[in-house]
């Protein structure tokens, strides 16, 4: 007798929220450099100087900047994200024509992970354009292209102005880019996990066998694998979502023109070091989370 739909629905969103916490508090400071740099790419040279200024200017606090929209953004995201996944698992099945209680491919749970994204971007768009808002605000603040003080910069207080200025749709500026980064980059993410975890597994075992420590590695690469795919476009995103605060910002493909134009095409890859740097312990974390939470809760309700 299989899981009844609703019980799997809380099982996939609890599991996915231990991943999310897990993601935040393993790598926020690097995610605060990404984000600077990405912004600001001639004000660094690289991410070490970005932190030690970073530090020196704001203290330990700057490097956590931003962290609780991260956090309820990760948790949104990953709950969100898993709970969609297993409802997509379900639907390429049923596209694909596979008997109940078959397993599916790595291709089939890539593309499972790939819808999934399309709509968690939705619920993620609004809380990384508020994370991303706050962690650029001192260098915002120094161009003069903010009235916000750092007292200020709280995660409400920036809510708040979006919503006066822009209104609610001001909260999804960033959408398109959203989808366009997180579609191929769950592709590739849920992609090398599975992949991996195949390549741990030994004869005559499943996955579902897997220790602790395949389960980080295979977590741990499939974070590199979706940042080094869709690095410029998340470079694209967080320009839009951070300089819309002080002006109306193109399109994607406008944006990402007018990057290329001014500061050079390598400026999509500014941050890129403590993108990856971050992306292996922050996603072994997660998958590693995600995974043990969910087998501990399918072994209690079978």
């Amino acid at each position: 007798m299989g899981i009844h739909p609703l019980i799997q629905a809380l099982i996939d969103t609890s599991a996915g929220t231990a991943g999310g916490i897990a993601c935040v508090y393993s790598g926020q400071p690097f995610d605060t450099a990404k984000v600077k740099m990405q912004t600001f790419p001639k004000l660094y040279n690289g991410f070490v100087s970005c932190l030690g200024q970073t530090y020196r200017a704001e203290g330990m606090w700057g490097l956590y900047r931003g962290s609780f929209p991260a956090l309820i953004a990760n948790i949104g995201e990953n709950a969100m994200l898993f709970l969609c996944y297993g409802f997509c698992q379900r639907l390429v099945a049923r596209l694909s024509h596979l008997q109940e209680g078959s397993r599916l491919s790595n291709m089939q749970m890539a593309t499972a992970g790939s819808l999934a994204a399309g709509f968690t971007a939705i619920v993620i768009c609004p809380l990384e354009l508020v994370k991303c808002r706050m962690q650029a605000m001192r260098e915002m603040h120094a161009a003069g292209k903010t009235v916000f003080t750092m007292a200020d910069c709280t995660a409400v207080a920036v809510t708040r102005n979006v919503l006066r200025v822009d209104g609610l749709l001001g909260l999804y500026n960033g959408l398109s880019s959203t989808w366009m980064r997180d579609m191929p980059g769950y592709f590739c993410f849920f992609w090398g996990n599975e992949v991996c975890k195949t390549l741990f597994t030994p004869p005559g075992k499943t996955k579902d066998d897997l220790g602790a420590f395949p389960l980080l590695v295979s977590g741990g690469m499939a974070g590199v694998f979706l940042w080094v795919v869709v690095y410029p476009l998340d470079s694209v995103k967080s320009r839009i979502q951070v300089m819309s605060m002080s002006s109306r910002q193109p399109g994607f493909l406008a944006a990402t023109a007018s990057i290329i134009r001014t500061d050079g095409i390598m400026a999509l890859y500014s941050g890129f070091t403590p993108t990856i740097i971050r992306a292996f312990p922050a996603n072994a974390a997660l998958f590693l989370a995600y995974e043990l939470t969910r087998s501990s809760l399918m072994r209690r309700v079978q």
